[in-house]
């Protein structure tokens, strides 16, 4: 059976994060995969559960969580309410949050210790996740999905100099319509770690196996982005999906019981690659 566990540890600056552990009662001890939101996401956005079982069908725990400073609390875990906590938010303590959900993943102190884990990171989450892979060999295999290849990609590059200026912009976030405030604590902190937050150099020194996901259909970040991390790293492995957007056919809310076909083949696809000797 398919069973769940969850958690809430202390993230940057204390926050908590929630998370979530899905695997199979024969597997309790399986490989455990990581998986990091994208921006403006959450743990348990669009079919997010379903690709959380279909791996444990599959022989891996899964766990899953929400970055500490993305605007969803414990009460309202899939609605951006605290929208302080969002204007807060750096990169920085978002490798601070992927470095603290590791330690509870390896340190055992509340379901069994992995030596190691598997990482998935997702658009911005996936340029963190390279990040902490070329810093944390504790990462035994990566896979990037729809991932970024530079943080200021995130928005249009015309609003910083306003953003600077002000000490705030608001992004919009389409779905809900809210205008979501970043403060320039954001740029500071790109340019106070000019060298750690650059993720085609921290590309350039993953040593782990890597494999780079991408559609060729996605108009939120450029197939060229993951052309950009192939050939800052040429170990890694680059596969293609063709017709897939940047969700993979995925959406919020996503009502389907059966996982879209394109993220599907990015499961299986993944799947296969962390199995792979």
């Amino acid at each position: 059976m398919i069973r769940k566990q969850y958690f809430n540890i202390a993230g940057a600056k204390g926050r908590g994060m929630l998370m979530d552990l899905t695997f199979h009662d024969a597997h309790k001890k399986a490989p455990l995969v990581i998986f990091a939101h994208g921006f403006k996401g959450f743990k348990d956005w669009g079919s997010h559960n379903l690709v959380a079982h279909y791996f444990a069908e599959h022989g891996f725990r899964f766990l899953k969580f929400n970055f500490s400073h993305n605007g969803t609390t414990a009460d309202h875990p899939v609605d951006f309410t605290d929208l302080i906590a969002f204007a807060d938010n750096t990169f920085t303590m978002e490798l601070d949050d992927l470095d603290a959900v590791i330690d509870f993943a390896c340190g055992g102190s509340a379901m069994p210790a992995a030596p190691w884990v598997y990482l998935i990171g997702h658009s911005m989450g996936g340029g963190l996740s390279i990040i902490k892979t070329a810093e944390d060999k504790r990462v035994k295999k990566l896979v990037s999905m729809a991932a970024i290849s530079n943080f200021h990609n995130l928005w249009d590059k015309s609003i910083e100099a306003q953003w600077r200026l002000q000490g705030i912009t608001y992004i919009i976030n389409k779905r809900t319509g809210q205008n979501l405030p970043l403060k320039v604590s954001l740029l500071d902190d790109l340019d106070k770690h000019p060298a750690r937050l650059n993720i085609i150099t921290n590309a350039e020194q993953v040593a782990q196996p890597w494999l780079i996901i991408h559609g060729d259909a996605d108009p939120t970040v450029p197939l060229a982005s993951a052309e950009e991390l192939k050939a800052a790293q040429p170990n890694a492995e680059l596969l293609i999906i063709h017709g897939a957007d940047h969700t993979f056919g995925s959406s919020h809310p996503y009502l389907n019981e059966e996982l879209p076909p394109y993220l599907l083949e990015f499961c299986n696809q993944a799947i296969a690659f962390f199995k792979a000797h």
